[in-house]
């Protein structure tokens, strides 16, 4: 019997990259989604490259794709070479997803469409082509992160905001179709500042950081979900929630690797 695989997206830097070296330290072997890569890395740093490496130090195997998740054909495509080559998915976590800032009138609707694409149709079209698959094995969690911006409207952020509470509702509509099929649905609704590149990025080089947690509290998270039995689904919990349960380390700063 093969190990447990996670199927990580946005997993070049922050969160996602942080998600995938714990995972593996759990034993789970690892798929590496995003779109840097060592060969089209992004003005970001990280690629899936370097994450997949991390996750081999640990003794497990990994995956590292590079994948536009705006492409329907990269997502399907990434899902196959998954099974293809590791042979299972047990936990899939969308956790990938863009931002777009400014005034939400004056942008132009190609920002609106791609949030769209990245926060909410990818999720959807992983879970479509992931969790049947999930249900024939008779084993699957899904993980999805939210923010506290869907219930927190802020100046532009209205496509981050409406993606994110529709990604919500999916996956509570998605536990109910799921409902006694041994695979579970979940959100995660970041309300604390975790640290990540792409977030001090926006935030800018003199912003102060120095209360922001270490994104290993996501890790702390998600593993206790994927840990629940089938039918802890269709939550949408915090990390506070997560707290109060003794699931998630208390507040931890951020101490920047080097």
């Amino acid at each position: 019997m093969t190990e447990p695989v996670a199927f990580i997206t946005g997993a070049s830097r922050g969160i996602g990259k942080q998600l995938a070296v714990d995972f593996a330290k759990r034993g789970y072997d690892i798929v590496c989604v995003a779109r840097s890569t060592g060969d089209q890395p992004t003005r970001l740093p990280g690629t899936v490259d370097e994450t997949a490496d991390l996750v081999r130090v640990e003794g497990r195997r990994a995956l590292a794709v590079g994948a536009d998740l705006s492409s329907e054909d990269d997502c399907r495509a990434a899902v196959e070479q998954a099974y293809g080559e590791l042979g299972r998915i047990d936990v899939l976590i969308n956790n990938a997803a863009i931002a777009p800032t400014g005034a939400s009138l004056e942008q132009p609707m190609r920002r609106w469409r791609l949030a769209v694409e990245i926060n909410l149709n990818a999720p959807f079209l992983l879970m479509t082509e992931i969790c049947p698959r999930m249900v024939e094995a008779g084993h699957g969690r899904v993980i999805n992160i939210s923010s506290r911006v869907a219930v927190e409207p802020g100046f532009g952020r209205a496509s981050y905001t409406t993606t994110k509470r529709a990604l919500e509702a999916l996956t509570e509509s998605l536990a109910v179709e799921l409902q006694g099929r041994s695979v579970s649905v979940n959100a995660i609704r970041l309300e604390v500042d975790v640290w990540t590149e792409g977030y001090a990025f926006t935030l800018g080089e003199d912003a102060d950081t120095s209360k922001f947690e270490d994104p290993i509290v996501m890790s702390d998270a998600c593993l206790w979900i994927a840990d629940q039995p089938a039918d802890y689904s269709g939550n949408i919990v915090t990390i506070a929630d997560l707290r109060a349960l003794g699931a998630v380390r208390p507040p931890t700063p951020f101490v920047k690797r080097t």
